[in-house]
């Protein structure tokens, strides 16, 4: 309850003191770029009863307009780079074993932006292909052995997301797919 009504203070406080951006100013303009920084909930990978998360889900992406007037909206392209890490662990009475995994997603990625439908709103989808890299690490010594395992495979997601512009050049960002996590949550910066 305390953390609900601490959040929705926060929430009053911003949307009093920070000011809205300039009505009808389109959102996603050719040549702008947008950086987002956030963190991920509900990790792609890796994940279940016993996995404990030793780094949360976290992410960098980067959109650039490319095209106006595509349509009803704008194309823009961009990258994506994100991190987690989990571990496994088996308690015993020698002590404990288990295995460390990270996660990491690089590449490239589009998106079709919707624009001028709502002030200071940008919607939009996309599609990211790129590379998934994972590598585990045994710790401990239950069975005598020490594993350590890399693997990379195809990274891929499609994704909706929407950011809202407190300012011209500030806002937040939600987005639901496959990246790092399902639901990605981010600050954004436009340039």
């Amino acid at each position: 309850m305390k953390k609900a009504l601490m959040i929705t203070m926060l929430g009053l406080i911003m949307a009093l003191f920070i000011p809205a951006a300039p009505a009808k100013a389109q959102i996603f303009d050719k040549g702008d770029f947008v950086l987002n920084l956030g963190l991920g909930i509900g990790a792609t990978y890796y994940t279940g009863l016993y996995y404990k998360t030793s780094f949360p889900p976290v992410f960098v992406s980067g959109d650039y307009c490319l095209r106006e007037a595509l349509g009803p909206g704008n194309l823009g392209v961009g990258g994506y780079m994100g991190y987690n890490a989990y571990k496994w662990e088996y308690t015993y009475s020698g002590g404990t074993w288990g295995y460390k995994y990270s996660t990491f997603i690089i590449g490239p990625r589009g998106t079709y932006h919707f624009v001028d439908l709502v002030d200071n709103l940008d919607l939009y989808g996309g599609v990211l292909l790129g590379a998934r890299i994972v590598t585990s690490k045994e710790f401990g010594d239950y069975y005598g052995y020490n594993y350590t395992a890399n693997s990379s495979g195809v990274a891929y997601s499609l994704f909706a997301g929407a950011r809202y512009y407190f300012t011209p050049n500030f806002g937040v960002m939600a987005e639901l797919g496959y990246g790092i996590a399902y639901l990605s949550l981010a600050a954004s910066l436009k340039f």
